[in-house]
Order: structure tokens, then sequence, then C-alpha cells
């Protein structure tokens, strides 16, 4: 297995420093997968960059968290999963929604399930979704701006989601009690 450093701001590249800093301002601390990223200070910056702009869309703090969250189960990534749920917790989303989300099922929300689904949906078949899903998604209330958001929400996280993936980041202590493993029954679909 490839071993990646885990970097602080004392040790990061000059180009990560920012970053990192930015991040210890953010949470507090700094996250593994900053610390982890900081390798390349162009995917830290990228990742940074892509976050701040995701929490700046039309979508409420609950609906990226779905769209996060969902992202994190269809590229099944333990990580991503952990923290973001533990982020759900804290802006004090219905833990029934939480709950089904990191379960692979249907939202007791009607409108949380249809970003849930079309965020699924956009994962799952690489952007190539139906202009019949896209119908519906609308149909539910959303629009046409809030598709092309879904799409930053989920860049972001392929950024996250594939960093962790490939680099093995260990939880950070906060998201102790959140860990997850996907489903089995959703592992063979």
């Amino acid at each position: 297995m490839t071993t990646f450093t885990i970097y602080t701001p004392d040790n990061a590249p000059a180009a990560s420093k920012a970053g990192l800093d930015g991040a210890r301002a953010a949470f507090g601390f700094v996250p593994n997968l900053q610390a982890t990223m900081a390798e390349s200070p162009e995917l830290l910056a990228g990742y940074s960059t892509l976050w701040g702009l995701f929490a700046e869309t039309s979508l409420t703090p609950h609906e990226q968290q779905v769209v996060m969250l969902t992202s994190n189960f269809e590229n099944e990534c333990h990580y991503c999963m952990a923290g973001h749920s533990v982020l759900a917790k804290m802006q004090k989303m219905d833990p029934a929604v939480i709950a089904a989300l990191r379960n692979g099922t249907p939202l007791p929300d009607a409108r949380l399930e249809a970003l849930h689904r079309y965020t699924g949906l956009v994962v799952r078949q690489r952007g190539w979704v139906s202009d019949a899903d896209t119908e519906a998604f609308l149909a539910a209330g959303f629009t046409r701006r809030n598709v092309f958001e879904v799409i930053l929400g989920v860049a972001t996280k392929v950024m996250s989601n594939y960093t962790n993936h490939i680099a093995h980041t260990q939880l950070d202590a906060f998201m102790h009690g959140s860990e997850w493993t996907k489903p089995a029954a959703e592992q063979a679909a």
C-alpha cells in the first residue's frame, strides 16, 4: 500500500500552508483529508474553493448535506460519510434523514428524497441523467440552477472521495461514533 504524508502547517509544502491554515480556521483543527491533500497545493486549493462555492449555492445547508452524503454513499467514501454525518447532526438535520442517507434507503421527506434520487443518478450515471429524471427533479420544486448546483456538489465530493480512496485517509477523532460501511445489499447493487 502506498503511504501518503499527513501534513501539518509546519511541514507542508509552502504553497499548501495557507490552505491548511484556512482549514484550521474553519474547523478548529486540520482534518486528515486536507492534511493529506496538502501534498498537492493545487488539489487542496481546488477543493477548498469548490467547498466554499458549494456553500454559497441556493441549496439550503440541509440540501447541501443531502448532495454530499448521497455522493459519499454512491462513491463509498468511509471518511466523508462519517464526517458529513457529524456535520449533518451539527446542523440539526432530522436523524431519520441522516439514517436513510447512510443506509441508502428512501428519505422520509419528499423534497429531500427528490434531491437524493437526482444526486444519486448524477453520480451513478456520470452526468448522463435522462430528461425525464431532470424534469421530475424540477417538478419536485427544484430549479434549473439547482441542477447545476448538484453537479458542483458532486464535483467537490469526487475530489475528496477519490483522495480518501487512494490515500486510505484515517478518520479524525470528531468522527468517532459515525464510522460507516456501505450496507451489504447496496454493495451488491
